[in-house]
């Protein structure tokens, strides 16, 4: 019991943790379009508000890399199966799609990267979970 008691704090902690950081990532676009959109950044100050966004878009990896150190060894096999698909039908999905706009598809923004990651990881977490149950 007590061992789950612990898993349930310990993923509180990471929820909060990620919370936090996802507030402080919309806060930081909406400072960086701010900056951005009324001419506030100029010069070299342009790409650095830019990128103002991956400070707290950093500290979400780590807050999942942490998470991932406090899991037992079938999660982590759970988020390893599921990471590693979707790498690998990103790269699919990605070069593909890179192919067909070499034959006039639409180019697409790098931000579709991170979406087709996370679908296919949410994918691969339900395939692998349902394996181990």
């Amino acid at each position: 019991m007590s061992d789950l008691m612990s898993r349930l704090k310990s993923k509180r902690r990471y929820l909060i943790e990620l919370g936090v950081c996802l507030a402080l990532y919309v806060l930081a676009i909406r400072l960086s379009m701010l900056l951005l959109n009324d001419g506030i950044a100029t010069g070299i100050g342009k790409p650095i508000a830019a990128l103002i966004p991956m400070v707290p878009g950093s500290g979400m990896c780590w807050v999942i890399v942490r998470q991932f150190h406090r899991m037992d060894e079938l999660q982590r096999r759970i988020q390893f199966e599921a990471l590693g698909f979707a790498f690998a039908g990103t790269a699919i999905v990605t070069f593909s799609y890179g192919f067909l706009e070499t034959v006039g598809f639409a180019k697409v923004s790098m931000f579709f990267v991170w979406g087709v990651m996370a679908v296919l990881w949410s994918l691969g977490m339900a395939v692998a979970t349902r394996r181990y149950r």
